[in-house]
């Protein structure tokens, strides 16, 4: 998947940080130390790491992967990367 999507609510300095859904590369949670869960309400799972994007970012960088885009959404902040 040459496409990554992390996000965070808030707490931009301390986490947690949500690196992917159900569909996202296994492999690349695992990296991450991602934990899978599914948020009451919700119809979809997600994988979230109790670390700051910053972080989650720098180890994305390590395996290749660049920000193309940043945007804030009210009270969430949501990077885009892409991996050539």
């Amino acid at each position: 998947m040459p496409y990554v999507l992390i996000s965070t609510q808030i707490r931009l300095e301390v986490g947690p940080t949500m690196v992917g859904d159900e569909h996202s590369d296994p492999s690349l949670m695992e990296f991450l130390g991602a934990t899978k869960r599914n948020m009451l309400g919700n119809h979809f799972w997600e994988y979230y790491v109790n670390e700051a994007p910053r972080v989650v970012l720098n180890k994305l960088e390590s395996r290749g992967y660049r920000v193309v885009s940043m945007t804030g959404v009210g009270q969430t902040l949501v990077w885009c990367l892409h991996k050539e």
